[in-house]
């Protein structure tokens, strides 16, 4: 490899919580062996309703219907980057996809995303880099988090990275390595509340702000199985549906009340991983959705205030570091280097993981 390269690649990214497809066309360099980023251009792609509700209930299908809407996925994620490119006039290198995650059970030794590399590699016209999961979790690892590469080489000035989304998950040096789980469902679990209320979402965290602690659903939440298992660690939606959702839905309390609830549980299990680690004085790097609910922010910022700073960067980094990080990953692979860490996610090695296609 030369001494400077520049990538341009797309990064696309559905995550848990369903609330569209984001797109952020990314420049990387690497000088001297350090890598620098850029996010040039970005999109955030809603979902219609009636997709959505095809997304969530993917987890349904038979085997046959789920095969036929992950290639259908794969088209309709191509159509947008080539929309994208177009619309930008951008040159591109190559698209690096992380899929929408319908089954994530490592436990089984399963994960499963969504959108066919090679529909997506066909309707956009460009290579495809995608499936960064499968061949971690074939090394015997959690095929989860995935992110912390990116931590690691683009964000190291951090003590702790952490990413609100559907779930909580955080990355930090432990000992000279890497170490990130995920921690508790965020916006997976506040949204479900909403719906009782008929919203997405608790913009800025303002419901939930006027709502009291229900201390028994509190409790139930502080007490569930997960958070007393070690890491490597990673949660799914089946957890959530099957964990969580009973504990809210028998719940006759009010949204607020729920809404204050869930976001002081994710809070305390958030602060107790920081404290856990014994750091003084840390920066908590915060991204994802859940970083603009200023309820929740405020929360978890009182409750580790004797040990750790919350940072809150750009809009940009908040709503795209997660897809900016699997174009990095893209680049990486491109490379054959190292993208999925072992002391991350407990696989056998470390291991260059995701697969190519090419437009046809």
């Amino acid at each position: 490899m030369s001494n400077t390269q520049l990538y341009k690649v797309i990064g696309l990214m559905s995550g848990t919580s369903l609330d569209g497809l984001d797109i952020a066309y990314c420049y990387f360099e690497r000088k001297n062996h350090t890598w620098a980023f850029s996010i040039e251009k970005t999109a955030s792609i809603d979902y219609s309703s009636a997709f959505k509700e095809n997304l969530k209930n993917t987890v349904t299908l038979e085997a046959s219907k789920l095969l036929a809407f992950h290639n259908e996925y794969g088209s309709w994620l191509g159509g947008k980057v080539k929309d994208f490119v177009e619309k930008n006039n951008i040159e591109v290198d190559f698209i690096a996809s992380h899929g929408h995650t319908v089954f994530h059970q490592p436990e089984i030794g399963l994960t499963y995303q969504i959108g066919s590399g090679q529909h997506l590699a066909n309707a956009s016209g460009q290579k495809v880099i995608c499936d960064f999961r499968t061949n971690d979790m074939a090394l015997g690892g959690q095929g989860a988090p995935l992110v912390p590469i990116g931590d690691q080489l683009l964000f190291g000035e951090y003590d702790f990275c952490l990413n609100l989304g559907g779930i909580s998950n955080i990355s930090f040096e432990n000992t000279g390595k890497r170490i990130a789980y995920d921690i508790s469902p965020v916006n997976m679990l506040l949204n479900h509340i909403c719906k009782k209320i008929d919203l997405d979402y608790d913009k800025g965290g303002i419901i939930a702000s006027t709502g009291v602690i229900n201390q028994d659903v509190l409790n139930h939440l502080n007490t569930l199985e997960y958070y007393k298992l070690p890491y490597p660690k990673s949660l799914g939606y089946e957890w959530f549906t099957k964990s969580v959702e009973p504990i809210i839905n028998n719940s006759e309390d009010s949204a607020q009340n729920l809404l204050h609830t869930s976001a002081h549980h994710i809070a305390t299990q958030i602060a107790a991983v920081i404290q856990n680690t014994q750091k003084k004085n840390a920066q908590v790097l915060v991204t994802g959705g859940g970083a603009k609910n200023d309820f929740l922010i405020e929360t978890l910022q009182d409750k580790v205030k004797d040990v750790a700073q919350i940072i809150i960067p750009v809009a940009e980094i908040i709503d795209f570091k997660e897809a900016m990080i699997f174009a990095f990953m893209g680049v990486l692979r491109d490379q054959n280097e190292i993208n999925c860490i072992k002391s991350v996610t407990g696989a056998q090695k470390d291991s260059s993981s995701g697969v190519t296609y090419f437009s046809i």
